[in-house]
């Protein structure tokens, strides 16, 4: 059987009985290592599963996944992913390979960045369609996901926009060389979002449009949620450009119409309560 296995956000610790139990079983387990990072490494989680990991990076899932079904019909093999199996990102084609195999799969479910967001006190029935913010480059600054923060906000919606990750990526030279030379890990913090947002706003007066989202816009940036030293600020948008939360894995909320009791858990987290009050009632039902 093939378990794909959920380990929840923080440590070695937050993965479920269920799961544990399946991995000690197992013959075979893969880490999924190209989508998100726990706060601790990869011998911790070795040393607490009592098993030895196999890193699949995205190359591996995506090009080699019959390796990891291989005798997945006479043994069990595990999947592991931080968060939830299906979280983040999908991994719905190892499911269908291994259906096509034969080979019967198993999910066990644990907690995402998608439900742990409520620790900021946003409700997440109020949450519109979620949006990864990428990287910009000199020749490549997509828009699109600003596009739909505001279909969400004029929806009265919050939106979840999931930061961009770049682990084991090849500058375009050494891709078009076929060299397997690979550029140091980057993640995208909260003031990157924001100062990409905020270039975003300015674009779009340029060309005569006023966007429904503007500097004064309220925030929330979240970093290492479900860790020992997570952190959560609220403020405006200009306010999460400059805001510390140190190392990753970060977040940003785009709030939308806010319910008074949203609004009082925001203010527990706020970075300046006078710029907070003076913006925030302005989308409350």
């Amino acid at each position: 059987m093939l378990y794909l296995v959920g380990l929840g956000l923080g440590d070695a610790k937050d993965i479920t009985v269920k799961g544990l139990e399946a991995v000690r079983r197992c013959r075979r387990v893969y880490l999924e290592a190209y989508t998100s990072i726990l706060t601790v490494g990869k011998e911790a989680l070795e040393e607490f599963y009592g098993r030895e990991l196999i890193l699949a990076d995205r190359e591996t899932v995506e090009q080699e996944a019959d390796t990891i079904l291989k005798e997945a019909d006479v043994c069990d093999i595990a999947f592991l992913v931080v968060g939830d199996p299906f979280g983040a990102t999908t991994h719905s084609d190892l499911v269908l390979r291994a259906v096509k195999l034969g080979i019967p799969y198993k999910v066990i479910h644990n907690a995402s960045i998608m439900n742990a967001v409520g620790c900021c006190g946003l409700q997440l029935y109020n949450f519109g369609e979620t949006v990864s913010i990428v990287f910009w480059a000199d020749t490549w600054k997509p828009e699109s996901f600003f596009d739909k923060i505001e279909k969400n906000r004029q929806n009265g919606m919050h939106t979840l926009c999931l930061l961009d990750i770049k682990v084991k990526e090849q500058s375009l030279e050494n891709l078009m060389k076929g060299r397997k030379i690979y550029e140091p890990p980057r993640y995208m913090s909260v003031n990157q979002a924001a100062e990409q947002l905020l270039a975003i706003i300015q674009n779009r007066r340029l060309q005569g449009r006023e966007p429904e989202i503007t500097e004064n816009t309220i925030c929330v940036g979240l970093a290492r949620v479900g860790a020992p030293d997570q952190k959560i600020a609220s403020g405006t948008l200009q306010e999460m450009s400059t805001v510390e939360l140190g190392g990753p894995l970060h977040s940003l909320i785009v709030t939308g119409t806010m319910h008074p009791l949203e609004l009082e858990m925001l203010k527990l987290f706020s970075v300046d309560s006078s710029s907070f009050e003076n913006n925030a009632f302005q989308r409350t039902t």
